[in-house]
Formats: C-alpha cells, structure tokens, sequence
C-alpha cells in the first residue's frame, strides 16, 4: 500500500500529464495534458494496464530488494 507507480509524460520538457497509481488515473498539469487526460482516462482498457503495471512491475521489483 505504500508504493505508487507513476507513468509521467513530458514535452520540452514540461510535465502536461501524469498516471499516478494511487488516483487510478490521468491528471493533466496544461490545457493540452488536461484534454489529452480526458481521454486517455477515457480509454478503460489502458488504464487497466496501467494500474496492473504497479504488481506486475513495482511489487515484483520491490520483493527482490
């Protein structure tokens, strides 16, 4: 319960939007990241990929340390 996986997506390097594990979903920082959150949170089966990477990935990694 206290690790979160984040997927961060930036542009000349500004962050417009970002997955947070631990929200379920997209959060926009920009008016472009905002529209573009809109519809990938829109995207059900992406998003479940999404939220599947933190115990495929991160609980799979974190057990080896």
């Amino acid at each position: 319960k206290d690790i979160e996986y984040i997927r961060s997506v930036y542009y000349n390097k500004v962050e417009f939007a970002r997955f947070s594990s631990s929200l379920g979903k997209f959060v926009g920082f920009t008016e472009y990241g905002l529209k573009q959150a809109d519809y990938w949170n829109s995207q059900a089966s992406y998003l479940a990929g999404l939220r599947a990477t933190k115990e495929t990935v991160c609980k799979h990694n974190i057990d080896i340390d």
